[in-house]
């Protein structure tokens, strides 16, 4: 069944949008000029990128398999995992780490190496903010190396982490000052512009809008993005609900121990109404863990 669609640009924030402005062969200037915007200080110009496969599997049978939403790679080997995160999950940190393993140990060399390695930057468009995070509510990018807690000074430098807490990111179109802010109030904005602003007319913007205006999808490809932009509203509204069920909850306990099992009860059940939802749509057991961080043997039952 076709939906009506009203807007006139894709969501950033569903995984077709996601894949088709940062992910697509044709259109890896967009993210080229991302990255550069984002990690310029850090390590200077890229020259150029090269998306590589983005299902990685361990080094032994037991190990566990990975799918990053993007995998690429500059001219100097270094690697670059970007990661669209829509809700908040359960172990989210320790899943960024254990996705920096993988381009890690495809590094390995057989033989006499000397265990030099290329820089991995792990980057994570988050939809959320951390719990954590919350009394920082204008600190929206963060850094995240390996460091001496004392000194801060830092210990490993080809290992880096960045979260982009989307939501903090509240600046007003006039109030934007740099090309990366930019960058930002368009993931932030895209899908409720219905032109491109006048504060906007860089090549490298133009180019954006033009691959995601809907009207330019051929049907094919209407519909992958129907079916991604249903799950992302699906899943959103079941969150949404979660919180405020949990809120209620814990307001009618009238203790912070009532608030706190309410939160954690409306959760768990909305969890579990998203995790059959998915189930219905035929994901597997694997994503579904990813997304509502339920264990896979609750899932299974």
């Amino acid at each position: 069944m076709t939906m009506y669609l009203t807007e006139k640009y894709i969501n950033p924030f569903t995984d077709y949008g996601f894949k088709r402005l940062f992910g697509e062969e044709a259109n890896k200037d967009l993210l080229l000029d991302f990255l550069n915007e984002l990690l310029r200080e850090e390590q200077g110009e890229i020259k150029n990128i090269s998306f590589l496969k983005t299902e990685q599997l361990g080094s032994t049978e037991i190990d566990r398999k990975t799918i990053f939403d993007l995998y690429c790679e500059n001219e100097r080997g270094e690697k670059f995992i970007v990661e669209l995160q829509k809700s908040k999950q359960n172990f989210f940190k320790d899943r960024a780490l254990y996705y920096s393993t993988f381009p890690i140990q495809e590094q390995a060399q057989k033989g006499e190496w000397n265990y030099e390695l290329k820089a991995i930057y792990t980057i994570a468009i988050l939809d959320f903010v951390f719990d954590e995070d919350k009394n920082e509510p204008d600190k929206y990018k963060y850094f995240v190396k390996l460091s001496d807690i004392e000194t801060n000074k830092i210990f490993y430098n080809k290992l880096t982490f960045v979260y982009l807490e989307m939501p903090k990111f509240k600046k007003e179109l006039l109030e934007i000052e740099t090309h990366f802010e930019k960058w930002l109030y368009v993931l932030r904005h895209l899908e409720k512009l219905d032109r491109i602003p006048p504060k906007l007319t860089e090549k490298i913007f133009q180019r954006l809008f033009d691959v995601a205006e809907i009207a330019k999808f051929n049907r094919e490809q209407l519909m992958q993005y129907e079916d991604s932009l249903k799950y992302y509203r699906d899943l959103k509204n079941s969150f949404d609900t979660s919180r405020e069920e949990g809120r209620e909850e814990g307001r009618e306990e009238g203790r912070e121990e009532g608030r706190e099992e309410g939160r954690e009860e409306g959760k768990q059940k909305r969890n579990l109404e998203v995790a059959k939802l998915m189930l219905a749509e035929g994901f597997d057991i694997k994503t579904i863990v990813k997304i509502t961080g339920l264990k896979e043997e609750m899932i299974s039952q």
